[in-house]
């Protein structure tokens, strides 16, 4: 694929060859800095003065002007030239003699010693030697050899010769490696090693053979089959070879560019990708060469300047024929042209943002994507592409000169509706992207409103999260109005809740709620009564309580019930206000009265006493109704007897008021068993319930926590109950009181049963019990026998500790000092603790402190 990497602009016209001879023409030339040298094939050296210009129409122009010349006097052809402005000279190559001239004057260094017999010579580019005022040059002899060279202003040295297997015919040097054409191969050879690396053999009819040096150790080669091959120092090639014409005569290297030069054309090829990439018609080229980064390009009578265009130029012309790969990749390379690193990197963002435009436009959004994000797109740029996406007060404008030359995605698309369906969807992942994008963080409003807007009306899942999302940016106005046309009434809502406005939030609900305005993701009345739940302002919860509860009253006391623990007190949020205030509501307030007790664990009584009432007129109430369903009965009295049970903290006397005249004895017992009256509360389980199991679980759990004295007590009214000799039926009773005797939880004062117990019973009617009792009170002899045992001897050990210590001898001196003042003892009255410290009593820690000296509680001292 072409691109136009170069131009071909006049330097010099019809040069004045000092002759008027028209058969002499131009073999090689040489330029140093604005010095252009020119060797011609009748032994003349000649200087021009030429400098680069900008024509009126922006196009570059060159202004010439000759300095001299000089003819050598042989007679030969002029064929090579090399500049050397550290040391002044330009070195002359003709009839195979190397002499030395004075760059402005062209004057021969008379010093200078001439070299001979040589066929061709070179600069070493990278010298090692680090000497400012010589160079290093490479010769080629007749000899078979190459020598090598430190050239001063007026001296000539060599340094080192290393033989060949023929004639070196061309060959460039770089550091101690110089890379030779023979007659018929090329070859590598290390100066200081004298090293040989073979690279490979031509046939020298048909391949001229000639050496460019690309970079550091790397050269291109003439090779056969018109190839261009690349070669480093270790013999290997890290490019693929190039494609080039046959006849070339002439390589120079203009980064990323290899020009080339035949008997017709100048061919650009791009060391990229190894394509060709222009040919400029150019006919009668003698000669080619890269000076600096200049490039000039001769006739037998004309010189020509092969001006690079721009690299910027360049990428736009490939970024026009969407040749994405190769602008990028030359692109990457542009550092190399010699940018600066800041111009560089400005230049090659914005070249990934237009190619990402470009892929953007094909629909390679993966590619577009990672384009626009490594080249740190605005996302206001793509969004400015969907119209109305952008906020209505944005004062954007689109990047100058402009990244793109479309006006929307409907002009991209051509209308079709899968294709900006297609780009919608690319907009909504890229935007999700950007959003985590610190080059973005300015740019958040723009982006959020877009993103709202996106969700909106693409129906997205995405929109109620994103919404509700604490770094919600977007644009407050405008995101209403759009939610408002694409009818999204709950996001809408949510919008105004998320900018604290509650009350508008509430009405839009309401209004789906009841059917006014309709938006099929709205959750329903939980929704509201969790959000009013969830509200930290009591006055917008009591203005729109009424129009909850009338909706549902088992659901609409959540918005008490669900209230956070940690809410700020409220006295429009008191329980007493709010048990007020569900009264007309039976179901409701039995809930909250429930979620105060037994979650709140709220010990008022009145909450007690309020819930235990209205437990009962629900059970009262259904047991009137002549067609009540049994479950029901029984479930509103578990409801009322675990109340009754667990609870301390209701009027006793007030519900057993209630309940005394009705049939609702296990109520009524729980109700006496908390006034301690127990003997009323078994005698109606036991003889108008005749549930003996409901008995023996009363005295079971009434006991429970209580002491075994307590307990005792209960199971023998239970049992004094069951043999009460007043009742007529007490023959019933015989097998509960056995079962009851028997019960291994029961505990029984063995001597009150046996006084209990008729006197017609038989011993083995109670053989069980009796025998029973006599194992726990055996046991219970023996244990506590033993505990009276370890406790003595527990006694005793202590007290031989104390002995032990008390009866030591302990030396007292006068040298002896407090271990806490560091004083004598004066008094005979001392402290000695068990670590043989000894103190003053008044020196003396506290009780149970740590003593001196050790900082460990060993116990009490000993007064002495």
């Amino acid at each position: 694929m072409s691109v136009r990497a170069f131009d071909l602009v006049p330097a010099i016209e019809r040069v004045n060859l000092t002759s008027d001879k028209g058969s002499t023409q131009i073999v090689c030339s040489e330029c140093c800095g604005k010095n252009l040298y020119f060797g011609t094939d009748d032994c003349f050296v000649i200087h021009f003065l030429i400098e680069e210009q900008a024509g009126a129409n922006g196009k570059v122009k060159f202004s010439s002007q000759k300095q001299g010349h000089k003819y050598l006097g042989l007679k030969k052809p002029v064929v090579q030239l090399k500049a050397a402005s550290a040391i002044n000279r330009v070195l002359v190559l003709c009839d195979a003699t190397l002499s030395l001239l004075n760059m402005l004057n062209l004057e021969p260094v008379v010093t200078g010693s001439k070299i001979r017999n040589i066929t061709s010579f070179c600069l070493n580019n990278n010298p090692t030697r680090g000497n400012p005022f010589s160079v290093e040059i490479c010769v080629a002899t007749r000899k078979k050899s190459i020598q090598i060279y430190t050239v001063r202003e007026d001296q000539v040295t060599m340094m080192k010769e290393i033989p060949v297997m023929d004639t070196p015919l061309s060959m460039k040097m770089d550091g101690i490696h110089v890379c030779v054409a023979l007659s018929s191969e090329y070859k590598i050879i290390n100066i200081e090693s004298t090293h040989v690396q073979e690279l490979f053999s031509f046939d020298p009819e048909q391949v001229n053979p000639i050496i460019s040096q690309i970079s550091r150790e790397e050269y291109l080669l003439n090779a056969p089959n018109a190839l261009g091959v690349f070669a480093l120092v270790k013999g290997v090639s890290q490019r693929p070879p190039l494609q080039w014409s046959n006849n070339v005569s002439h390589i120079a290297y203009h980064h990323p560019y290899i020009l080339a030069l035949n008997d017709e054309f100048i061919t650009i090829h791009s060391i990229l990708d190894q394509q060709q990439k222009q040919t400029i018609p150019f006919s009668g080229g003698r000669c080619m060469g890269e000076f600096d980064g200049r490039i000039f390009v001769t006739t037998s009578r004309d010189v020509y300047y092969l001006l690079a265009i721009p690299v910027e130029k360049q990428i736009h012309s490939l970024l026009s024929d969407k040749r994405v790969g190769e602008a990028l990749e030359l692109a990457r390379n542009a550092r190399k042209t010699g940018l600066s690193k800041e111009n560089f990197t400005k230049m090659f963002r914005r070249i990934q943002q237009q190619a990402g435009f470009i892929e953007f436009a094909q629909l390679n959004f993966d590619e577009a994507r990672n384009l626009f994000k490594s080249g740190q797109l605005d996302s206001r740029e793509l969004i400015t592409l969907y119209p109305l996406l952008m906020p209505a007060n944005c004062s954007f404008a689109r990047a100058v000169p402009p990244l793109n030359d479309f006006a929307d995605i409907s002009q991209i698309a051509r209308g079709d509706e899968v294709k900006i369906r297609q780009f919608k969807d690319f907009l909504i992942v890229y935007l999700q992207e950007a959003r985590e994008a610190k080059d973005q963080s300015n740019y958040l409003s723009a982006i959020d409103t877009a993103l709202i807007k996106l969700y909106a009306e693409t129906n997205s899942d995405s929109l109620v999260p994103f919404i509700t999302s604490p770094d919600n940016r977007c644009d407050m106005a405008d995101c209403v109005q759009w939610l408002k046309s694409c009818k999204r009434f709950h996001a809408l809502g949510l919008l105004h809740s998320f900018r604290g406005e509650d009350d508008l939030a509430l009405d839009i609900w309401i209004s789906i709620c009841s059917g006014d305005v309709e938006d099929s993701t709205f959750p329903g009345l939980p929704f509201i009564i969790e959000f009013l739940a969830n509200l930290q302002n009591p006055e917008l919860v009591w203005k729109h309580i009424d129009w909850v509860m009338g909706k549902d009253e088992v659901l609409g006391v959540q918005v008490f019930t669900k209230r956070s623990k940690d809410e700020t007190p409220s006295d429009r949020m008191k329980p007493d206000l709010i048990v007020d205030y569900l009264g007309r509501f039976p179901k409701a307030v039995i809930l909250y009265l429930e979620h105060l007790i037994f979650q709140q664990m709220e010990n008022k009584e009145k909450f007690h006493t309020h819930l235990a009432v209205l437990y009962l007129d629900r059970v009262l109430q259904l047991m009137k109704n002549p067609c009540y369903v049994e479950t029901e009965v029984e479930e509103a009295r578990k409801q009322l007897c675990h109340l009754l049970q667990v609870s301390n903290f209701y009027r006793v006397q007030l519900l057993l008021g209630k309940i005394k005249e009705t049939e609702l004895f296990a109520e009524c017992a729980i109700l006496y068993g908390k006034l301690e009256e127990h003997d009323k509360a078994l005698r109606l389980l036991v003889h108008k319930l005749r549930d003996f199991n409901a008995a023996e679980n009363y005295c079971d759990v009434n006991s429970s926590g209580k002491d075994i004295h307590y307990r005792m007590r209960l199971f023998q009214t239970l049992l004094s109950v069951y043999l009460d000799p007043n009742y007529e039926r007490r023959d019933l009773f015989v097998t509960p009181a056995m079962s009851l005797l028997n019960n291994n939880k029961a505990e029984f004062d063995c001597v009150k049963v046996l006084q209990l117990i008729p006197d017609n019973w038989s011993v083995g009617l109670l053989h069980q019990f009796l025998t029973s009792s006599v194992r726990k009170s055996l046991h219970r002899c023996r244990t506590s026998k033993v505990e009276r045992m370890l406790a003595r001897g527990e006694n005793l050990h202590v007290r031989s500790e104390t002995v032990g210590v008390t009866n030591r001898a302990l030396l007292m001196t006068e040298d002896r000092l407090c271990a806490v003042c560091n004083r004598g003892f004066t008094d005979p009255v001392f402290l000695r603790f068990p670590n043989g410290v000894v103190t003053h009593v008044h020196c003396s820690p506290t009780k149970g402190s740590c003593p001196p000296a050790t900082g460990r509680l060993l116990g009490v001292a000993h007064n002495t």
